[in-house]
């Protein structure tokens, strides 16, 4: 019985998990009637546990855990980045979980799996989670698209429409990788980084070519690596061609697509408390409107102007901010005046929530069978490296 609470645990967080996120993609809520008995639940064990090993560091360990992810969680909360349901799930899981319950061990090219991370595993948990969001948005707003926007499929599907464009591409940056092993070889420099670095810099050259001495240098380079490696160049450009069209879709996805899914615009009457605003509304002077400028967009705009104060600068009184709390009923009393004033609409844009609970039964499920997926990144990187 006492070997086996480190697996109840874990069973109760796992189960935890899926309960959490079917609620998350219905009701777009994780209860607290299933986060703080599970908070409980987890002191209690690990408490019982420590108690029946004689190895009171395990309680102690859980309790800083279960303190420290709460106060790192309410900091996020605090930033808009994550709702109040996230922060109290990653609580439970760290009262559960406070350190790394080896389920399984296995090897892969000499690796031992589950790879840990040198800090405690709530925080490799983490780590994973937020790894996991950027997948799961994909799928959801693919989802979102399909349902309920299906006006979206044309933009979403229109890297496939170019297929003209991505063609040339394709063909630029085989003549590229056909230039950089050529020189390479010949200076007997093969190095991965400087290997594309030179075929980044060679693709910015030929593209920007005029067309005719484009076609003729991506035409002679093509040919020859061709007749020197007919297959492998014939499926090398298959190959690319199919992954630039799928990276034109994905940066679809994550861009121009996402903010139309997942954005919805409702008439003040009918906005509710803990919808999630899609802008940061200001007040300049007697002037109030909507901050439509991305993080990136303001550093590209700070590095074009040479005006890094962008950046730092408030752009007025913040009104109503696009936190992950949402809309207090304050805010809405607030937007209705200002209609009222004639300073703004009748609508106002908010953020479809994107359920976070999904990632962290992902982000869960990797780090107990897999381990720290930056650990692993990392040695991925330094054995090409």
């Amino acid at each position: 019985m006492i070997v086996e609470i480190p697996l109840i645990t874990t069973l109760i967080a796992i189960v935890a998990c899926f309960y959490a996120s079917y609620s998350d993609l219905k009701w777009g809520i994780i209860p607290n009637k299933l986060t703080f008995p599970l908070i409980a639940i987890g002191i209690i064990l690990n408490s019982v546990y420590a108690f029946m090993i004689g190895e009171i560091w395990i309680i102690v360990m859980c309790l800083v855990m279960t303190g420290v992810i709460f106060a790192l969680g309410y900091i996020f909360w605090k930033m808009g980045a994550w709702a109040g349901g996230d922060v109290k799930l990653f609580t439970a899981l760290a009262a559960l979980l406070p350190f790394s319950p080896v389920l399984v061990s296995y090897k892969i090219l000499g690796v031992d799996f589950p790879v840990e991370g040198a800090y405690p595993f709530p925080l490799t948990l983490i780590i994973n989670s937020i790894l996991s969001v950027f997948p799961f948005i994909l799928m959801y707003v693919v989802y979102v698209v399909v349902k309920t926007k299906r006006h979206l499929i044309d933009e979403l599907l229109s890297p496939v429409k170019e297929y003209k464009e991505k063609f040339v591409l394709t063909l630029v940056i085989t003549s590229s990788v056909t230039i950089t092993m050529f020189i390479t070889q010949e200076l007997r420099l093969q190095i991965i980084i400087i290997s594309l670095i030179l075929i980044y810099l060679l693709t910015m050259v030929i593209s920007k070519m005029p067309n005719r001495v484009k076609a003729v240098v991506v035409s002679l380079v093509v040919v020859a690596s061709l007749f020197y490696n007919f297959n492998i160049t014939i499926y090398s450009i298959i190959l690319l061609y199919i992954s630039i069209t799928i990276l034109g879709i994905i940066r679809k996805l994550l861009f121009s697509v996402n903010k139309e899914a997942l954005q919805d615009e409702y008439p003040l009457e009918e906005l509710k408390e803990g919808m999630i605003p899609a802008h940061n509304l200001y007040q300049r002077d007697d002037e109030v409107y909507v901050d439509k400028k991305t993080f990136v967009n303001k550093i590209v705009e700070a590095i074009q102007t040479k005006d890094m104060s962008l950046l730092t600068t408030p752009p007025g009184k913040n009104l109503i901010a696009n936190l992950a709390a949402g809309l207090t009923p304050d805010d809405i009393e607030l937007l209705k005046k200002l209609h009222k004033e004639g300073k703004i609409s009748n609508k106002f844009k908010v953020k479809r929530g994107v359920p976070f609970a999904p990632s962290i039964f992902i982000g869960l499920l990797i780090s107990l069978f897999i381990g720290d997926m930056i650990v692993i990144l990392q040695k991925i990187i330094s054995w090409i490296i």
